[in-house]
């Protein structure tokens, strides 16, 4: 049986899940109401996070599928996917174009010499202009140093959600078959890379499983995996470690989303393995030892830093399961083993500092802890700044804004005093999209700010361009802190006094403590209050005389919320049931003693 491996590509909502689910539900792989992105996480936010593997059976032809993420943040997961396959699928919104990570993954597969077929998805939204967005691709292939074999790329027409696809737009349709049917013609079979036909095979992907340990999905190049088989496996990213043996335990290959055990996986093929505990991403696995290694897989680095540390606050181990600092290690210790953009520095003691790609990329991983029962406190995202001959380096973003054109003033305003420049801007009927250039540090904790500007509705997407020259100092947040200077529970009465003030992050009823930040001030200086304190009752006023107090919903923090907010000398409280903003300092005097 032939064997096509594909990785489905797009700047994130531009329908690639949504695509493959319906090629899976079309090739009998997938039930109804069933779809790729499984994980909690994932179905709540809309979004994939992680890169996974599915397998459909189309014409003789066995479908290898790899959905990949479609946030910067999650770039790594895309850049190592990209290395097992052997072509892609471009998926492009009809209406919005390519947008930054269309610009991404396209270059890393252009780079890597793939073939794309390109998707033009949604054609049936009202404001679509397939034909203006084939157009721009084709303006983006050569912008990005295509070849001649590359810009000649064949494009089918979608309707992801109705499962439709078409060669021609005004052809007719009635389900996906004119895209599998271009995967057949224009994706090279999975071949062998070398003719001696030895076991080479690399891990692209890695899984973990509580009966069979650690799992890693791999790409076979050449000759044959069975189960039980003696291997031997090469770190080449690790020049001093030496290649160790291991055994085959077990064996699965993928049938639409499910994982099938089998005894044997051929040339080209994609499987799971079990029983190498210290396998890694870009490992090479081979049939005997001293083979050359395959090519290492190379992820773009991390841009901010953040502190994770013990919650040492007065509601401390209220709520967690996992609360000491050696939990904690152990469980960034199993992240790194499967986050590939994420690094983390155990050295400095009790104070983790972890390495990512982005705010997003982190307030996953601190989700995902919170779930699982962790609490901690980590501090600011910093920006990673390098030394490069003498020279400070930061790292910048291209930002893409679409938004209606009332609101492109205070865009421009805002980013302006964030040290960010516009460099180019395209006007259409009553939106306007914008494209800046600036520091990722301008951009840290803006994405909130972004939607309120635009009333919810602007589009707001990034992607890291390098570290360049650093620009001193930028303007970031125009807001104080509102810190409680007293334990208890808030009241309504304390609260309407206070939301005049700025904008509270708690309502009635909540416990507080001494240092917590309850809100923020619009003046932008810091103001310590009481929001336990109740009414002064005498002869003349009782309880009920005064009017009625209407409290405006508190902004609630979420993980990103926080993080977007918080100012350098505060920590982020995260626990299972609550996220809590709070002082480094928590009383007013060792605050003033650490100022002096």
């Amino acid at each position: 049986m032939e064997i096509r491996n594909i990785a489905i590509i797009a700047h994130v909502d531009h329908g690639k899940t949504t695509l493959t689910d319906a090629i899976m539900r079309q090739c009998g792989a997938l039930a109804e109401g069933l779809t790729m992105d499984a994980n909690a996480l994932e179905r709540e936010r809309g979004i994939t996070i992680y890169a996974k593997n599915a397998a459909v059976f189309y014409k003789d032809t066995k479908i290898n599928i790899v959905d990949t993420p479609g946030h910067a943040d999650f770039g790594s997961e895309v850049e190592r996917v990209l290395r097992s396959i052997d072509s892609v699928v471009l998926v492009v919104d009809a209406q919005e174009g390519p947008m930054p990570q269309t610009r991404f993954v396209l270059k890393k597969s252009l780079e890597l010499g793939l073939k794309p077929l390109v998707v033009i998805n949604k054609i049936d939204k009202p404001a679509a202009n397939p034909d203006l967005a084939h157009e721009q691709v084709l303006e983006l292939f050569l912008e990005l140093g295509a070849h001649d074999a590359q810009i000649d790329f064949p494009t089918i027409y979608a309707i992801g959600r109705e499962g439709v696809a078409k060669k021609n737009l005004a052809d007719e349709s009635k389900d996906l078959s004119p895209l599998l049917d271009a995967i057949l013609a224009h994706v090279p079979a999975a071949v062998a890379t070398d003719s001696d036909q030895k076991l080479r095979a690399q891990p692209f992907n890695l899984g973990y499983d509580n009966f069979l340990g650690r799992l890693a999905v791999v790409r076979i190049y050449s000759g044959t995996l069975t189960s039980g088989q003696t291997v031997y496996v090469k770190n080449i990213n690790k020049s001093d470690a030496p290649e160790y043996k291991g055994k085959i335990t077990k064996l699965f290959t993928f049938k639409g989303l499910e994982r099938v055990e089998t005894a044997e996986v051929g040339v080209g093929d994609i499987a799971l393995v079990a029983g190498l505990p210290d396998i890694y991403i870009g490992d090479t696995i081979a049939s005997e030892g001293g083979v050359d290694p395959l090519p290492a897989i190379v992820v773009d680095e991390p841009t901010i830093e953040l502190s994770f540390l013990v919650n040492n606050s007065p509601f401390a181990g209220r709520d967690g399961k996992f609360v000491t600092s050696r939990q904690i290690r152990e469980r960034l210790e199993k992240e790194i083993e499967i986050n590939v953009g994420l690094r983390v520095d155990f050295s400095k003691g009790d104070a983790l500092t972890v390495f990512g790609r982005g705010e997003l990329h982190i307030a996953i991983l601190l989700e995902n802890m919170r779930r699982e029962g962790y609490e901690l406190q980590v501090s600011q995202p910093r920006i990673i700044i390098k030394e490069e001959g003498g020279k400070k380096l930061e790292p910048f973003e291209e930002v893409t804004i679409d938004t209606p054109k009332e609101y492109q003033g205070t865009i421009i305003e805002r980013l302006g005093k964030r040290g960010c420049l516009l460099t180019n801007m395209k006007v259409h009927d009553n939106q306007v999209r914008m494209i800046f250039e600036g520091p990722t540090r301008g951009l840290l904790g803006y994405r909130g700010q972004f939607i309120l500007d635009t009333k919810g509705e602007g589009i707001f997407a990034s992607r890291v361009t390098g570290f360049r020259p650093h620009v001193g100092e930028i303007e970031r947040r125009a807001v104080g802190s509102m810190v409680s200077m007293i334990t208890g529970e808030t009241i309504t009465f304390a609260l309407g006094n206070l939301q005049q003030r700025g904008v509270l992050y708690v309502g009635p009823g909540v416990p507080v403590y001494e240092g917590m930040v309850i809100g923020n001030t619009s003046k932008g200086d810091e103001m310590a209050v009481n929001p336990i304190k109740g009414k002064q009752l005498t002869n003349v006023r009782s309880s009920g005389a005064d009017d009625k107090i209407f409290l405006v919903p508190p902004y609630e923090l979420s993980i990103e919320r926080g993080l977007e907010v918080m100012s350098e000398d505060e920590y982020l409280e995260v626990t299972p049931k609550s996220v809590r903003l709070r002082k480094q300092f928590l009383t007013e005097s060792e605050r003033a003693k650490a100022k002096r």
